[in-house]
């Protein structure tokens, strides 16, 4: 397995491990955005485009739930 390939499971593990605690602090869905934004670079490094570009809206969607709900405390 390559460092790539190593990479992309790594952000796709983390993907799964924080959205399933999202629930539990609102920190975990920073997490969430912050694995969707590796998702997406290693999409746009393996050439696989749609995905990264998917991955990136992921992101851009976790970061504005963060925000929701840190401003609602």
């Amino acid at each position: 397995m390559d460092a790539l390939s190593l990479f992309g499971l790594f952000a796709v593990s983390m993907m799964l491990v924080t959205y399933a605690l999202e629930d539990r602090s609102a920190w975990y869905i920073l997490g969430f955005a912050m694995a969707c934004a590796a998702g997406s670079v290693y999409g746009f490094l393996q050439g696989a485009w749609p995905f990264g570009l998917v991955e990136a809206i992921w992101s851009g969607v976790a970061l504005r739930r963060w925000t929701v709900k840190r401003q609602a405390g």
